[in-house]
């Protein structure tokens, strides 16, 4: 395309979709390092709009960031975790279009934030969370 070599990679999931890549790069990689870019693009919104609001803190001194950072990774495995456990107690709703009405780990985080700010009535499913943060 316009002098430059444009590769395209494809698959087909497991739902009969096809997912199509195109690359300018190694067309063998290119599903593999879409869905690297994927994973990351997903935490970056959990860490940002979609959960935690990262930005909002408007830190930029880089310790100070990198500390933010690893305090909110806890907190994102502890949602996840939390919402892969409700998620058996009570699945997760799917939408006419066949994807989940929300994800793992909006489904933990909204549990853990109407915990966080009524504990006097969410003690015991305060309890039942703190679990997830024991590795024993």
């Amino acid at each position: 395309m316009w002098g430059h070599w444009v590769y395209v990679a494809a698959l087909r999931l497991e739902d009969g979709s096809l997912l199509i890549v195109a690359t300018n790069r190694q067309p063998q990689r290119a599903i593999a390092d879409y869905g690297k870019r994927w994973s990351i693009e997903t935490l970056f919104g959990c860490l940002k709009s979609r959960g935690f609001c990262l930005e909002s803190t408007h830190l930029s001194e880089p310790e100070r960031l990198s500390r933010m950072i690893a305090l909110l990774t806890i907190g994102l495995c502890w949602a996840f975790r939390t919402g892969e456990w409700l998620a058996v107690q009570k699945p997760i709703v799917i939408k006419k279009h066949g994807r989940k009405a929300r994800s793992i780990f909006r489904f933990g985080f909204d549990f853990l934030r109407r915990t966080l700010l009524n504990l006097e009535e969410r003690q015991t499913e305060l309890l039942q969370a703190l679990q997830f943060l024991s590795c024993t």
